[in-house]
């Protein structure tokens, strides 16, 4: 008995200390996968359309204390090339009724994601849909612990130097807490492109780099903190 009692001591304290050093700033280490096919970069005259899968995972720190995922940056490398403006887009009043109202030639891609709900787990999944020149929208439909369709904005901002674009998306309310239960994902998987919407014009000594950084919400405390990543990626010429 002593010695059960003891495993339960022990269990305990080491809850207690996982959630403690989150409320003190302890946040979930971030990895970021991404996939370019094909690798083979384009030129600034002929730039090479790409299919880009982005593969999310945060540290599982558990029910208890995993934070919310309430914000991204994602920073995409020169030779990268956006093309928004080029295909067909859907305005914000018809992809909020849902991407079955958006023309068939905006929709890019789709993803789903991994996130605890309470103590069970839930999948997002996600529409992306052409927003034209500075907008990416993500379409997401969650069905557990309650049915919610509710739209998360992208915003494309060109830059220069090092990198090429900045994406910024910020987690809607109403998919951080849902029916009174925090979403905290740990993995999201999202695969975007058709045609040249997302291309290359170069390849700068054999890789792109990429950087993302998601910022983070303590449901229980309110505390707020990020991650960031940052790799690159094999390319050719």
């Amino acid at each position: 008995m002593r010695k059960l009692a003891l495993a339960a001591a022990i269990g305990t304290l080491s809850a207690v200390g996982v959630a403690a050093a989150l409320a003190a700033g302890t946040w979930p280490s971030l990895t970021v996968k991404p996939i370019v096919s094909p690798n083979k970069a384009g030129t600034p005259k002929h730039p090479r359309g790409v299919r880009l899968t982005t593969i999310f995972h945060w540290q599982d720190l558990g029910q208890a204390s995993q934070p919310i995922v309430i914000t991204f940056k994602l920073l995409f490398p020169r030779g990268a090339l956006y093309q928004g403006n080029k295909y067909p887009t859907c305005s914000l009043a018809r992809v909020n009724r849902g991407p079955q109202a958006c023309p068939k030639g905006s929709i890019m891609g789709h993803g789903t994601g991994t996130a605890f709900a309470d103590t069970t787990v839930t999948h997002p999944s996600i529409t992306v849909v052409n927003g034209g020149q500075s907008h990416i929208w993500f379409y997401t439909v969650l069905n557990n612990p309650a049915r919610v369709q509710e739209l998360v904005v992208g915003n494309i901002t060109r830059m220069r130097g090092k990198w090429a674009y900045r994406l910024t998306v910020t987690v809607p309310q109403n998919l951080r807490i849902v029916a009174g239960v925090p979403i905290e994902l740990t993995s999201l998987n999202v695969t975007a492109g058709k045609g040249s919407w997302i291309a290359t014009t170069g390849c700068f000594g054999g890789h792109w780099s990429y950087s993302v950084t998601t910022g983070y919400e303590n449901p229980n405390t309110g505390a707020q903190g990020s991650s960031s990543y940052s790799a690159s990626v094999h390319c050719r010429k």
